[in-house]
């Protein structure tokens, strides 16, 4: 089994049923390693160095974050300007991201029909996280799967399970 990093950042976790559970999942296999940005680091101070060192111990990664306000949580993205070093892209560095499988999961209260260029928000969510796209990208990340989680404060305990069931698939294949 690949070993998994799990950079994961919700800022309100206690108000989040289907976060919980989905977390849940990677604390009980001992290939994945979760890190909760908001619980690491509570005051926004990254320790960039580490965290770049801590990226070349992994085989695949999964972003699993909430959209907020029609983006990334503001600790991911401070995370992903902190940690991602443009050096990275310079002959003789070493990449840690590249052809490295990423994973993206993006949980939101809002309907699907709504995140379309028809719908009320007239953006998809894949636009809305575009940032987190573009950058994994240009480190010639190999993104996988971006799975979104469409009313994810109104899944039954049983929709929550379909939707763990899912994700662990698509890992597996």
């Amino acid at each position: 089994m690949k070993k998994t990093l799990v950079v994961f950042a919700h800022p309100y976790l206690e108000h989040s049923n289907s976060n919980v559970e989905l977390i849940n999942f990677y604390v009980r296999h001992q290939h994945f390693t979760l890190r909760d940005l908001y619980e690491e680091y509570p005051d926004f101070h990254i320790a960039a160095f580490r965290e770049r060192k801590r990226l070349r111990n992994y085989d695949r990664f999964i972003f699993q974050f909430p959209l907020i306000w029609f983006g990334m949580p503001p600790l991911l993205r401070l995370w992903i300007d902190e940690v991602f070093d443009r050096d990275w892209l310079r002959k003789g560095e070493t990449n840690p991201l590249e052809n490295k499988e990423i994973y993206i999961l993006v949980t939101t209260g809002g309907k699907e029909r709504s995140f379309s260029k028809n719908g009320t928000y007239q953006y998809t969510v894949e636009e809305l996280v575009s940032g987190l796209i573009v950058s994994l990208k240009v480190f010639k990340a190999d993104i996988k799967h971006i799975k979104i989680v469409y009313e994810a404060n109104k899944l039954s305990k049983k929709d929550i399970i379909l939707h763990k069931k899912e994700f662990t698939e698509l890992l597996n294949q």
